[in-house]
C-alpha cells in the first residue's frame, strides 16, 4: 500500500525565488533519499514554472548537507554530460538553480575560480568521474514524464484592481 513517507511546502509566490519552504521526511523514513527525492521535485516544479529557485534560508545543519548534496550530484551529471564552455548562467537555466548555490557548491568541490570580475568553472573530465566515483548509486529519481502539472497562471494586474 501507499505510506506518507514526508512532505514538503513550497510558497506560491516567492519574492525570494524559494522553490521550498519546509521539507520533512519522518523517522522511519530517514536516510532512505526521500529527502533527496522531494529536493528534486521541488527543483522540477521550478522548471515547469520557467524560474530557478532555492531554499527558504536559513537551512539547518541536515538540510545544507541534504542540498549541497543534491547540488553536487546534479551539477556532476551536467558537467559530465556536457563538453565546452559552460557559463553558471547555463547551468542555472537547465537546472533551476539560483546562481549563488551553483557558486558555493562549485566552491566547495574545488571546481571554480574567479578571475577579473568573472566566476570561470574549471574542471576536467578526470575530476568529474572522480567526484562521481563517490556518489552513492541508489538513487530515487523522480520521473519528469510522470509529474502531470500545469504552474498556475498569474493574476494580470488589471484582475488585481477590481
Amino acid at each position: 500500500g501507499c505510506h506518507v513517507v514526508g512532505y514538503f511546502s513550497k510558497e506560491k509566490e516567492s519574492p525570494d525565488d524559494h522553490n521550498l519552504a519546509c521539507i520533512m521526511v519522518l523517522p522511519p523514513h530517514q536516510r532512505k533519499r526521500y529527502g533527496r527525492f522531494l529536493i528534486s521535485f521541488s527543483y522540477e516544479l521550478s522548471k515547469r514554472e520557467g524560474r530557478v529557485g532555492t531554499p527558504e534560508r536559513p537551512l539547518s545543519d541536515l538540510g545544507l548537507l541534504s542540498y549541497r548534496s543534491y547540488w553536487k550530484s546534479v551539477l556532476l551529471d551536467v558537467l559530465s554530460k556536457r563538453r565546452g564552455n559552460l557559463s553558471v548562467k547555463d547551468i542555472s537555466q537547465m537546472t533551476a538553480f539560483k546562481p549563488d548555490d551553483i557558486i558555493t557548491t562549485l566552491q566547495s568541490m574545488g571546481l571554480i575560480k574567479y578571475w577579473k570580475g568573472q566566476h570561470l568553472i574549471s574542471v576536467s573530465p578526470k575530476v568529474i568521474e572522480e567526484h562521481l566515483s563517490k556518489q552513492a548509486k541508489d538513487q530515487i529519481n523522480f520521473e519528469e514524464s510522470k509529474l502531470n502539472w500545469i504552474p498556475p497562471q498569474k493574476e494580470s494586474s488589471a484582475k488585481k484592481t477590481r
